[in-house]
Protein backbone atom coordinates (compact mmCIF):
# COMPACT_ATOMS: atom_id res chain seq x y z
CA UNK A 1 0.00 0.00 0.00
CA UNK A 2 3.18 2.55 -0.07
CA UNK A 3 2.14 3.47 -3.25
CA UNK A 4 -1.39 4.05 -2.25
CA UNK A 5 -0.22 6.12 0.32
CA UNK A 6 2.20 8.66 -1.93
CA UNK A 7 -1.29 8.89 -4.06
CA UNK A 8 -3.50 9.83 -0.81
CA UNK A 9 -1.03 12.24 0.89
CA UNK A 10 -1.45 15.48 -0.91
CA UNK A 11 -5.15 14.82 -1.26
CA UNK A 12 -5.39 14.15 2.43
CA UNK A 13 -3.04 17.14 3.42
CA UNK A 14 -5.31 19.31 0.90
CA UNK A 15 -8.83 17.93 2.09
CA UNK A 16 -8.05 19.21 6.03
CA UNK A 17 -8.96 22.62 4.96
CA UNK A 18 -12.58 21.66 3.96
CA UNK A 19 -15.47 22.27 6.27
CA UNK A 20 -16.60 19.24 8.33
CA UNK A 21 -19.75 17.23 7.33
CA UNK A 22 -22.75 16.80 9.73
CA UNK A 23 -23.44 13.29 10.89
CA UNK A 24 -26.90 11.46 11.97
CA UNK A 25 -26.92 10.74 15.63
CA UNK A 26 -25.86 7.48 16.56
CA UNK A 27 -28.01 4.19 16.76
CA UNK A 28 -25.54 1.61 18.76
CA UNK A 29 -28.95 -0.53 19.13
CA UNK A 30 -28.89 -1.03 15.69
CA UNK A 31 -25.21 -1.24 15.18
CA UNK A 32 -25.01 -3.79 17.03
CA UNK A 33 -27.76 -6.16 15.38
CA UNK A 34 -26.42 -5.04 11.95
CA UNK A 35 -23.10 -6.62 13.27
CA UNK A 36 -24.43 -9.64 14.57
CA UNK A 37 -27.30 -10.21 12.30
CA UNK A 38 -26.64 -13.13 9.40
CA UNK A 39 -26.11 -12.36 5.99
CA UNK A 40 -29.49 -13.11 4.64
CA UNK A 41 -30.88 -10.56 6.88
CA UNK A 42 -28.80 -8.00 5.49
CA UNK A 43 -31.20 -7.23 2.36
CA UNK A 44 -33.90 -5.68 4.38
CA UNK A 45 -31.86 -2.91 6.23
CA UNK A 46 -32.37 0.09 4.19
CA UNK A 47 -28.20 1.27 4.37
CA UNK A 48 -27.23 -1.85 3.34
CA UNK A 49 -29.63 -2.31 0.48
CA UNK A 50 -28.72 1.49 -1.14
CA UNK A 51 -24.83 0.40 -0.39
CA UNK A 52 -25.25 -2.75 -2.48
CA UNK A 53 -27.52 -0.97 -4.88
CA UNK A 54 -24.37 1.54 -5.03
CA UNK A 55 -21.61 -0.66 -5.37
CA UNK A 56 -22.66 -4.22 -7.15
CA UNK A 57 -21.58 -2.69 -10.27
CA UNK A 58 -18.19 -2.70 -8.89
CA UNK A 59 -18.39 -6.86 -9.07
CA UNK A 60 -16.47 -5.58 -12.49
CA UNK A 61 -12.82 -4.96 -11.99
CA UNK A 62 -12.82 -3.42 -15.16
CA UNK A 63 -15.78 -0.81 -14.02
CA UNK A 64 -13.93 -0.02 -10.98
CA UNK A 65 -10.77 0.96 -12.71
CA UNK A 66 -12.51 3.13 -14.91
CA UNK A 67 -14.74 5.25 -12.26
CA UNK A 68 -11.16 6.23 -10.43
CA UNK A 69 -10.45 3.06 -8.21
CA UNK A 70 -6.72 1.95 -8.56
CA UNK A 71 -5.67 -1.59 -8.57
CA UNK A 72 -3.06 -2.76 -5.80
CA UNK A 73 -1.23 -5.95 -6.21
CA UNK A 74 -0.52 -6.32 -2.18
CA UNK A 75 -2.69 -8.47 -0.65
CA UNK A 76 -3.46 -7.34 3.59
CA UNK A 77 -4.08 -11.09 4.99
CA UNK A 78 -7.86 -11.45 6.19
CA UNK A 79 -8.71 -8.03 4.06
CA UNK A 80 -7.71 -8.63 0.82
CA UNK A 81 -6.67 -5.88 -2.44
CA UNK A 82 -7.69 -2.59 -1.45
CA UNK A 83 -8.38 -0.84 -4.34
CA UNK A 84 -8.85 3.06 -3.18
CA UNK A 85 -10.44 5.63 -5.45
CA UNK A 86 -8.21 8.73 -4.21
CA UNK A 87 -10.78 11.43 -5.30
CA UNK A 88 -13.03 9.93 -2.54
CA UNK A 89 -10.73 10.23 0.80
CA UNK A 90 -11.96 13.43 2.17
CA UNK A 91 -13.39 14.79 5.18
CA UNK A 92 -16.87 13.85 4.05
CA UNK A 93 -18.68 10.42 4.86
CA UNK A 94 -21.03 9.48 2.02
CA UNK A 95 -22.56 5.87 2.77
CA UNK A 96 -23.04 5.37 -1.04
CA UNK A 97 -19.56 6.49 -2.12
CA UNK A 98 -16.85 4.10 0.36
CA UNK A 99 -13.32 4.52 -0.89
CA UNK A 100 -12.03 1.56 -1.04
CA UNK A 101 -13.29 -1.77 -2.53
CA UNK A 102 -12.13 -5.06 -1.23
CA UNK A 103 -11.47 -7.83 -3.60
CA UNK A 104 -9.90 -11.43 -2.82
CA UNK A 105 -9.03 -14.30 -5.06
CA UNK A 106 -12.04 -16.67 -5.74
CA UNK A 107 -12.44 -19.81 -7.80
CA UNK A 108 -9.68 -19.98 -10.35
CA UNK A 109 -7.46 -16.73 -8.57
CA UNK A 110 -9.94 -14.43 -10.65
CA UNK A 111 -10.74 -11.41 -7.90
CA UNK A 112 -14.14 -10.90 -6.36
CA UNK A 113 -15.85 -8.27 -4.78
CA UNK A 114 -15.94 -8.78 -1.00
CA UNK A 115 -15.70 -5.73 0.83
CA UNK A 116 -16.24 -2.13 1.02
CA UNK A 117 -13.81 0.45 3.49
CA UNK A 118 -14.71 3.92 4.02
CA UNK A 119 -12.02 6.23 4.64
CA UNK A 120 -13.19 9.82 6.10
CA UNK A 121 -10.29 12.10 6.88
CA UNK A 122 -10.84 13.90 10.52
CA UNK A 123 -10.85 17.69 10.38
CA UNK A 124 -12.49 18.39 13.58
CA UNK A 125 -16.01 16.99 12.63
CA UNK A 126 -17.87 14.39 14.78
CA UNK A 127 -16.32 10.63 14.04
CA UNK A 128 -18.82 9.06 11.80
CA UNK A 129 -21.03 5.80 12.30
CA UNK A 130 -22.30 3.20 9.98
CA UNK A 131 -25.81 2.08 10.86
CA UNK A 132 -24.87 3.22 14.21
CA UNK A 133 -21.46 1.77 14.53
CA UNK A 134 -18.69 4.43 15.49
CA UNK A 135 -15.94 3.98 12.51
CA UNK A 136 -12.41 2.96 14.13
CA UNK A 137 -10.06 5.45 14.49
CA UNK A 138 -7.20 5.44 12.33
CA UNK A 139 -6.65 2.25 10.41
CA UNK A 140 -4.66 2.54 6.98
CA UNK A 141 -1.44 4.20 6.22
CA UNK A 142 -3.21 7.59 5.42
CA UNK A 143 -0.68 10.26 7.26
CA UNK A 144 -3.29 11.89 8.50
CA UNK A 145 -6.13 11.59 11.25
CA UNK A 146 -8.81 10.05 9.89
CA UNK A 147 -11.34 7.11 10.59
CA UNK A 148 -11.78 3.51 8.78
CA UNK A 149 -14.69 1.30 8.46
CA UNK A 150 -14.88 -1.82 6.46
CA UNK A 151 -18.63 -3.35 5.41
CA UNK A 152 -18.19 -7.14 4.10
CA UNK A 153 -21.05 -6.72 2.21
CA UNK A 154 -20.61 -9.34 -0.03
CA UNK A 155 -18.69 -12.20 2.03
CA UNK A 156 -19.80 -13.58 5.49
CA UNK A 157 -17.85 -12.62 8.34
CA UNK A 158 -18.01 -14.88 11.17
CA UNK A 159 -17.02 -12.30 13.24
CA UNK A 160 -19.11 -9.52 12.44
CA UNK A 161 -19.81 -7.28 9.12
CA UNK A 162 -18.47 -4.38 10.42
CA UNK A 163 -15.18 -5.50 11.78
CA UNK A 164 -11.38 -5.01 9.99
CA UNK A 165 -10.44 -8.41 9.48
CA UNK A 166 -12.27 -11.20 7.85
CA UNK A 167 -10.85 -14.97 8.69
CA UNK A 168 -12.42 -15.98 5.80
CA UNK A 169 -10.61 -14.31 3.56
CA UNK A 170 -6.80 -15.37 2.66
CA UNK A 171 -4.02 -14.10 0.00
CA UNK A 172 -2.28 -16.05 -2.56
Amino acid sequence: MGRRLALLLPLAIAACAEAPPATAPLDLENAAALDRAPAADHATDPLLRALRQATSRFHSTTLAVRTGYQPDDHCVPNMGFHWVDPSLVDPVFDPVRPEVMLYAPGPGGNLQLVAVEYIVLDVGQPRPSFGGRLFDVGGTPVPVPHWSQHVWLYQDNPDGMLTAFNPVVSCP
